[in-house]
């Protein structure tokens, strides 16, 4: 690839941990690009970025049929990360665009993540902080995790080492699962529910769904109606799941505790959760930690390699979720 611009990468940082992707990517001989704006790209900005490469090493940004158009070149898309949402998967296999993600590499940072989210909310030590830097000195009761009913629903890879994780650390806690479909690796650590059982019981209900029309705003009005009134919410999953609107309504009426939130439907998020005291906001951190965004970068840069020299991804797009948004756009 003698032209630069041949290959463009998206996603920021890139190479801040561990100059290794682009080392990878000299050392092949590719010429490469990074997003010159330093952070996530607007729908109406992906096309002026990419628009003569040939692969891209993408991040969230929305890569949507007409971005695609408007990039003739484009030939593949090496995602860094797991969440497939912002690629419209149908308009890619209708123009015989591949596409490769990193499905493992970021599951430990946002498992752990996770966790810290959930003692922070139990143990209110965001609140603690603001209350001191506002000069209130008063200790407020919290909850321990073992004291409590976990909700996990999604138990992929992330749901499935939050669930270790609380069997592991805190084995009097109880765990309660929902999953399309019930891991037997997880019996004996959780119990498998509806996501109706989970929304009324629990003290703590944690998603780890992908966000797709199925998945589109599952915690709304409707379910959040069902919470108990000291639930806590946690979604270190994708933004869109939940609807933040309803959410913060039901946070001002009292229908729930609390909530800590790591994604959003627009990022970055300027929204009414950002006005009220019994929410952690938090801006998309789920992977950033040194070793796992390394560890996507330099994945996602060894498929753009391979792709680059004819070679089959090694981790390609399962066909399930291209058949699934298939399904989904009739």
């Amino acid at each position: 690839m003698s032209d630069s611009r041949k290959l463009v990468v998206t996603t920021v940082p890139f190479g801040a941990f561990d100059p290794t992707p682009q080392d990878l990517l000299r050392d092949a001989g590719i010429e490469f690009v990074i997003n010159p704006l330093g952070r996530k790209l607007q729908l109406n900005e992906v096309a002026d970025i990419i628009h003569v490469a040939e692969i891209v090493i993408a991040g969230t940004e929305p890569i949507t049929a007409a971005v695609m158009n408007a990039c003739p070149d484009l030939k593949a898309i090496c995602r860094v990360g797991i969440g497939l949402d912002g690629v419209d998967l149908t308009a890619a296999r209708e123009r015989n665009i591949k596409i490769s993600y990193t499905p493992e590499a970021p599951s430990p940072a946002v498992a752990e993540l996770t966790i810290g989210l959930m003692i922070d909310m139990l143990r209110k030590v965001t609140k603690a902080d603001r209350d001191i830097r506002a000069g209130t000195w008063f200790r407020k009761a919290g909850r321990r995790l073992s004291e409590c009913t976990v909700g996990i629903i999604g138990c992929g890879r992330i749901g499935a080492r939050v669930a270790r994780h609380i069997s592991g650390g805190f084995p009097e806690a109880k765990v309660v699962a929902n999953d399309l479909f019930e891991n037997p690796d997880l019996d004996g650590l959780v119990t498998w529910a509806s996501k109706e059982t989970i929304y009324r019981e629990c003290d703590i209900i944690s998603l780890h769904t992908p966000l797709n029309a199925e998945t589109k705003y599952l915690v709304s009005k409707r379910e959040l109606a069902m919470f108990k009134d000291n639930a806590i919410l946690i979604n270190t999953a994708r933004g869109g799941i939940v609807n933040e609107a309803d959410l913060a309504e039901a946070l001002q009426q009292g229908l729930l505790q609390a909530a800590a939130i790591d994604t959003f439907e627009e990022e970055p998020y300027s929204g009414q959760l950002k006005n009220l005291d019994n929410t952690v906001l938090t801006c998309h951190l789920g992977s950033m930690t040194q070793d796992c965004r390394a560890q996507m970068e330099i994945e996602a840069t060894q498929e753009a390699i391979r792709f680059s020299a004819g070679k089959e991804f090694l981790s390609p797009v399962p066909e399930s979720e291209f058949t699934m948004a298939q399904q989904k756009s009739v």
